[in-house]
């Protein structure tokens, strides 16, 4: 029998995202036995919305408080005097999708473990994201080729099916991240969170779904 699917609509560039992945990492802990997981790339800063962070993404120098107050995590000093201070580096979701498409050929998996790596490798260990060569070591964190990891980076299948994530994400009416939905079977997707959630709550809701 089929197992049902969980998938996890996120972006590495969300710091919500970043104050839940504990959340969703012991969640999928508890139940990757008996549920698929899916993680699907979002492209929340793509286009026009990508640039330096200090002009794309400047009310993180106070939302970042927010996050930390609310989820118990810590935002690394490394993102915030070199990256956020600085204000420079360029803020991109492409590169982060694509090395999370590339990710799943391998070990399809650990994307949930990879997804909450990548989030920490932005907002703690203070990752640029548009330069290539961060992405290696943490492939090889994974086993993976660092150096074959990158090149994938740069095909084009590779790439284009990470813009195809970005499209399901609007295609499916995602507003926002982090996003958890359930697909039980029948083809339809039940929302198990929008926006950040505590253990609790987001295990509440899975099981008024299963009960459904």
């Amino acid at each position: 029998m089929k197992k049902a699917t969980i998938f996890y609509f996120y972006d590495a560039l969300c710091g919500w995202c970043y104050g839940f992945s504990p959340v969703f990492k012991e969640f999928y802990e508890k139940h990757k036995e008996n549920y698929q997981f899916q993680v699907v790339s979002g492209g929340m800063i793509t286009g026009t919305q990508a640039g330096p962070i200090g002009k794309v993404a400047g009310y993180i120098k106070e939302a970042y408080k927010t996050v930390e107050n609310r989820t118990g995590v810590k935002f690394g000093e490394a993102f915030l005097k070199d990256i956020l201070k600085e204000g420079s580096i360029e803020f991109n979701s492409i590169p982060l999708g694509v090395a999370m498409t590339v990710f799943k050929k391998y070990q399809p998996e650990n994307q949930v473990l990879f997804a909450h790596r990548l989030l920490q490798a932005v907002y703690y260990d203070g990752i640029a994201p548009m330069e290539e060569s961060y992405y290696g070591p943490i492939a090889e964190e994974f086993s993976l080729d660092g150096n074959k990891f990158i090149s994938e980076m740069k095909e084009e299948i590779n790439v284009k099916a990470t813009f195809e994530e970005f499209s399901m994400c609007k295609r499916l009416g995602v507003q926002g991240y982090p996003t958890v939905a359930i697909e039980t079977g029948e083809g339809k997707l039940y929302a198990l969170s929008r926006g950040y959630l505590r253990l609790e709550d987001l295990e509440a809701n899975f099981e008024d779904i299963l009960a459904v």
